[in-house]
């Protein structure tokens, strides 16, 4: 299934129908008064949110579209039809700008959510309305209104209930394949990981969450560096951040060291998703000794905030996956109808913290392109998602 994260439409409202100009004739009545009826209002342009769609892929097939105008008036006071509106449906998690402007218009997140993005023509007047004591024989009509007209950019941000972050070849891929039955790409190189993954963690018939894993992020990424930043805008979706460390990095660098290069690239490129319910996971556990591993939780712990949740797995071996899972379905349970309120909250900041730096990012790339150093926009390409259960 492809999956495109972003996508450029334009969109047309209806013209409204323009005024008629006529008069009564009728047998036996020579001066018939003005009888010209109204034109019908244009069609306007809606988005609403369809919750079986995950992806914008049709609307690079299908970039345009447009309402139906308003009928013009007829004779004997007849007004024209108004114009159909045009619902277009979008993904949740769909984003809305305005691609000339850059203006951010509003989030579509819940089934059957209305967004107006261009509002139809006004109708014309018949001659009856200008119809007075002093004037009997009107000849005024108005013509309908040009309806809006905009190009609008779509990004659409994944919905998940966890996400993951780290290092590349930190085990994400790996983690979530064990859990889900999502089958990402998994091997010991760097950047394995090119397109984001979802998969469903099924706890019991009756709970269970989706958990997305994003490329892996490196120092840097918050100014554009590596693969992860273009995905980083789903992170803002999510409930729960997991940051998975690896305890033995191929590179031999300190894992303590990776800890707070990730911490800070997340809170350079969003601190809304920084302030989000964030949970360190030590990776590949079995291949540090039990001595090692008490000794680095005790580096981590004093550099942790305080009662931050520590979790220790081996995805491969399987080794603490099960109370890790179980621990993240019993927070969403525990959640009050506050917390979710103020999560949701704090969704909305973190997506106006994304859509923030991406529109940086963008000019940055549009200045360097300008200067020859950058011929392509890295973000405008379609990329392929598995979401599997």
């Amino acid at each position: 299934m492809k999956f495109v994260d972003e996508a450029t439409i334009r969109v047309e409202a209806g013209k409204g129908g323009n005024g008629c100009l006529s008069f009564r004739r009728e047998k036996y009545i020579e001066m018939g008064g003005p009888d010209g009826g109204d034109g019908g209002h244009g069609g306007s342009v809606f988005l609403i949110g369809d919750g079986a769609l995950n992806t914008l892929v049709d609307f690079r097939f299908q970039p345009q579209y447009r309402a139906m105008k308003g009928e013009s008036g007829r004779g004997r006071d007849q007004t024209g039809a108004g114009g159909e509106d045009l619902y277009i449906k979008v993904p949740l998690g769909s984003s809305v700008f305005d691609d000339e402007t850059d203006e951010y218009l509003g989030d579509i997140s819940e089934a059957e959510q209305v967004m107006r993005v261009a509002e139809g023509g006004k109708r014309g007047l018949g001659n009856t309305r200008f119809k007075s004591s002093t004037n009997r024989a009107p000849r005024k009509t108005t013509q309908g209104d040009a309806g809006e007209c905009f190009n609008l950019r779509l990004e659409l941000k994944l919905i998940a209930d966890v996400g993951l972050l780290g290092l590349p070849n930190a085990g994400k891929s790996t983690l979530i394949s064990s859990v889900s039955e999502a089958r990402p790409k998994i091997a010991d190189y760097p950047f394995t990981t090119l397109i984001p993954n979802l998969g469903v963690v099924r706890i019991d018939d009756q709970r269970s969450f989706v958990i997305a894993d994003v490329p892996g992020l490196i120092e840097g990424a918050a100014e554009g560096a590596g693969l992860g930043v273009q995905f980083l805008k789903h992170l803002s979706r999510t409930r729960v951040l997991l940051h998975l460390l690896d305890v033995m990095p191929v590179d031999g660098s300190d894992p303590v060291n990776n800890f707070k290069v990730i911490e800070e690239e997340l809170a350079k490129y969003s601190p809304a998703i920084a302030t989000k319910e964030r949970w360190l996971v030590l990776s590949k556990i079995d291949l540090l000794p039990e001595e090692q591993q008490r000794a680095l939780q005790q580096q981590l712990t004093a550099v942790l905030p305080e009662n931050a949740p520590l979790f220790a797995v081996s995805s491969a071996a399987g080794t603490g996956l099960k109370d890790l899972m179980n621990s993240i379905s019993d927070y969403f349970s525990s959640l009050t109808e506050q917390a979710l309120e103020d999560a949701r909250a704090l969704e909305e900041v973190a997506g106006k913290d994304a859509h923030r730096h991406s529109l940086q990012l963008r000019q940055n790339r549009k200045l360097k392109r300008q200067e020859g150093n950058s011929p392509r926009d890295e973000d405008d390409d379609a990329v392929a998602v598995h979401y599997e259960s």
